[in-house]
């Protein structure tokens, strides 16, 4: 990438042919918050994405944001992306899928970064961190949506700070924009804390930005990240964590319905009787791969019964496309592909087995707690996308709809997707067991959990278990 000051102010008539549409229109949105700043600097790709280029936004433009002083709205830089969105509406980047749906993927990426005294230009690493989250946007297809949370694991400007993950959240200024090839919202990144981040997770995304709006230096009402941060809110404010946090999740339950993850897990009932009985991962075999039609054909089937906010329901398991008004392109959001992958009914039987073994890395484990106490408690399901394959495990209570475990069987397989159906008393007796995986502190690991009379164990290992090709 280079940085150049592109001209983005009044475009002449006779070049406005050349000026492609869906930038103006976004261009437009921000002269209208920034008319003193016409022409602000900019971050743009150098071999643009539809020319074989690594970066698939086109710019990012840099603008001061002086804040509010009446919202006590400190003053900060505002990084805006153009690239997410379909720009050109020729189909070089974007399916053209006419006006009335969403432009492209149907958001663009924004981020607040506070101003440090002294500063008289924008640091450009906020550029190359939104460049990271549309690669993965372009080659996962998942969307994101607000409330969203996203695991980074480093701090986001590579220094030390504590900032180290990102929750997402609508833009509190920029409007959503109606461009000829369809609408356009905007997405506002906000760096958190790890312990915000667990937070967010073991309750919801939503909930967490309601408390670090209330909390001037986590982020203020417009939700600015200061990279400088050394305390988390729950530092500032012990009582966040009992009074609005855990009570959030005793009442409300966690919206989070799943996640991707590094999971596998063994029938210990019996071996395969034949080459078509798969069972899933197992030590030192192979799972059988899905053909490309039969996983769309899974993950259209899954999408109306594992998003976020929806009714506890599971949906049927048939061979028929699903969902047709949505793209076949576009998952739902960065959590919604958790919707695990199953087989077509004609293809792979449902089978019920006597015991299983569950395995996940340290932070796939980490979210056990969550899954019960925040999902099943609630009469909620939870599944973990194993990111290595189809595998996936869901966590079903004795209320979900449309499972294929049940009371008389509790561990059922349909293909590589292990359906788990615990009653209210197991997940409170799990939750003891597993009340060390509640802890911030790095676990010893591996760690093995087992319910012989349930016939279930559950070992959390390291991730170098994960990353072999033998599993």
């Amino acid at each position: 990438m280079d940085e150049v000051r592109p001209t983005s102010g009044p475009v002449a008539p006779g070049l406005a042919s050349l000026f492609p549409p869906g930038l103006q229109a976004i261009y437009g949105e921000c002269r209208r918050l920034y008319p003193d700043q016409a022409n602000p600097l900019q971050v743009t790709a150098i071999v643009k994405y539809w020319l074989g280029g690594p970066d698939p936004l086109d710019y990012i433009s840099m603008y001061r944001n002086m804040g509010c002083a009446v919202q006590d709205v400190q003053e900060h830089w505002h990084y805006i992306s153009f690239g997410l969105s379909d720009l050109y509406g020729d189909n070089r980047v974007h399916e053209f899928t006419g006006q009335e749906g969403s432009s492209g993927f149907g958001f663009e990426l924004t981020f607040r970064l506070k101003r440090e005294v002294g500063e008289t230009a924008p640091p450009t690493w906020p550029a190359e961190l939104m460049q990271g989250l549309a690669r993965y946007v372009f080659q996962s297809e998942n969307t994101f949506c607000s409330g969203d949370h996203i695991s980074w694991h480093s701090p986001l400007d590579n220094s030390e700070s504590r900032i180290q993950h990102m929750l997402l959240t609508e833009d509190p200024q920029m409007t959503p924009v109606h461009t000829p090839f369809g609408l356009v919202n905007f997405l506002q990144i906000v760096g958190v804390c790890t312990e915000e981040l667990q937070a967010a997770q073991q309750w919801n995304g939503q909930g967490m930005l309601e408390l670090l709006r209330g909390v001037h230096v986590a982020g203020g009402p417009w939700l600015i990240t200061d990279m400088r941060r050394g305390e988390t809110i729950f530092d500032i404010d012990p009582h966040l964590q009992p009074e609005r946090v855990d009570q959030g999740i005793e009442t409300e339950g966690s919206n989070l319905s799943g996640v991707s993850a590094k999971c596998v897990w063994d029938d210990l009932s019996r071996p395969p009787e034949d080459e078509e009985d798969s069972r899933s991962i197992c030590i030192g075999s192979q799972p059988r791969r899905l053909s490309e039609k039969d996983t769309e054909q899974i993950r259209e089937a899954l999408r109306k019964g594992l998003e976020f906010n929806t009714k506890a329901t599971l949906p049927p398991i048939n061979s028929q496309r699903q969902g047709h008004d949505r793209p076949q392109s576009r998952k739902d959001s960065l959590e919604s592909e958790s919707s695990a992958a199953i087989v077509p009914h004609e293809l792979v039987r449902t089978r019920q087995l006597e015991s299983v073994h569950l395995k996940f890395n340290q932070e796939s484990g980490t979210l056990l707690p969550l899954c019960l106490r925040g999902r099943l408690l609630h009469g909620r399901h939870f599944t973990y996308k194993s990111i290595n394959g189809d595998t996936a495990i869901t966590f079903v209570s004795t209320g979900v709809e449309g499972a294929f475990a049940t009371e008389e069987h509790p561990y059922a397989a349909h293909g590589p997707w292990l359906q788990i159906l615990l009653t209210e008393e197991f997940v409170e007796q799990m939750l003891g067991d597993l009340s060390e995986l509640n802890t911030r502190e790095e676990t010893k690991l591996p760690k093995e959990y087992s319910w012989p009379e349930k016939k279930l164990k559950i070992s959390v290992l390291p991730d170098s278990v994960f990353d072999s090709p033998l599993q």
